[in-house]
């Protein structure tokens, strides 16, 4: 029976039922809800774990790093310039392969100073050597945290689970929670195959000479190409349980022979779905929905990519002097097709900005530069000359 839960409590809930044995907690806005809810678990005696309060993000990263390193199934959550300020632990867990799941809610990267919504902060360690998996709606959030353990265990590989901030983790609506033995039945305890054992001591991160490390780099990279058959994997088996799936590496609907798509990552996608119907368009529209970022899922997109002409890519995000993040990627995946789709790429809904749903007949009315990349619902009267 479905539960009215907030984004948050969802997810707080969910972590508790895959069972990790060390939570790291640090508040930022707007994460803080869901440490908050599982300290609160774990005060109530519903949830057994060690619950650890840390004096910073970096902490948070250090010591859910050690638990897993130990042989624990470990958690932490944050976001923006926490997300930053973990970001030396984030690469050293990826580095180390040690796996571990956090949640990631989603906001803006100072400066200037600003709270809200939009995905700067998961972007920025996209090169981390995390996994990365952006959820569409809270639903969503809590299937994803579920397989995104077994994910990692089976990879030794971290996942970060992206959701919006606000937008997901704020929100109040009815929700599905699954039961304590669906998910055991689902996620089977932790192993971690190098865990550290004074039994049989071995040393985890100790310094590579210049003679392993190209080596080490390529062995890591070959284990995100190869996470790809996991993450397909684990939300299939996750929908034969439960009866819902996220849409693996990516989904995409509407009508197989449209000529026009628009690509989104995140919250997004639930706003251009449901303006599709407010606003019927003059021809068939694709619209694909990307869960996984990294790895990033080049064969698939080309394939939910298929018979296009035009594509518009829709991201929260932005790499100042290069354009669209996610739109570079997909464009140089779709290089290799025989006949590729013509790409536009815009930024919209950055820094919390609404997201209302005329923007998608507007988008599709755009005539934006192919190849070229905008920010679509700037202000440029706003701007000094020289800015525009």
């Amino acid at each position: 029976m479905p539960l009215a839960l907030e984004g948050s409590q969802a997810l707080a809930r969910t972590v508790a039922l895959c069972r990790p044995q060390v939570v790291a907690a640090y508040p930022i806005t707007p994460q803080t809800h869901i440490v908050e809810n599982i300290s609160r678990l774990v005060a109530d005696g519903v949830f057994d774990c060690e619950f650890v309060s840390v004096e910073s993000e970096f902490s948070a990263a250090s010591v859910a790093l050690g638990a897993a390193a130990a042989g624990s199934r470990a958690y932490t959550a944050s976001a923006s310039q926490g997300i930053m300020l973990m970001s030396e632990v984030l690469f050293n867990i990826a580095g180390l392969r040690v796996p571990m799941v956090m949640t990631c809610a989603n906001r803006s990267v100072g400066g200037p100073l600003n709270i809200w919504n939009d995905q700067q902060d998961s972007m920025a360690v996209r090169d981390s050597g995390w996994i990365q998996l952006y959820c569409a709606d809270n639903q969503e959030a809590i299937d994803t945290t579920i397989q995104a353990y077994r994910i990692a265990e089976r990879t030794e590989l971290p996942v970060m689970v992206c959701v919006d901030g606000f937008t997901l983790t704020h929100t109040l609506e009815p929700l599905e929670l699954p039961s304590q033995e669906e998910v055991d039945a689902f996620l089977p305890p932790y192993a971690f195959s190098r865990s550290l054992d004074p039994a049989h001591p071995i040393s985890i991160g100790t310094l590579v000479t210049p003679e392993h490390f190209s080596e080490v780099r390529h062995a890591h990279h070959t284990a995100m190409v190869k996470a790809i058959a996991e993450i397909e994997a684990a939300d299939g088996d996750w929908q034969a349980l439960s009866g819902r799936s996220g849409g693996a590496l990516l989904e995409s609907s509407g009508p197989a022979d449209a000529t026009v798509g628009v690509l989104t990552i995140g919250s997004i996608h639930g706003t251009l779905l449901e303006a599709m119907t407010e606003y019927p368009a003059s021809e068939p529209v694709r619209l694909i929905k990307l869960r996984c970022f990294r790895p990033f899922p080049a064969a698939a997109i080309r394939a939910a990519c298929a018979g296009l002409e035009r594509l518009v890519v829709v991201e929260r995000a932005l790499s100042p002097g290069s354009g669209g993040i996610v739109g570079n990627e997909v464009r140089a995946a779709l290089s290799t097709m025989e006949q590729p789709p013509r790409v536009e790429n815009y930024a919209v809904g950055l820094g919390g900005r609404d997201v209302p749903l005329d923007l998608y007949p507007r988008l599709l009315e755009a005539d934006g530069e192919v190849g070229g990349f905008s920010v679509f619902d700037v202000d440029v009267s706003r701007l000094a000359p020289e800015d525009q």
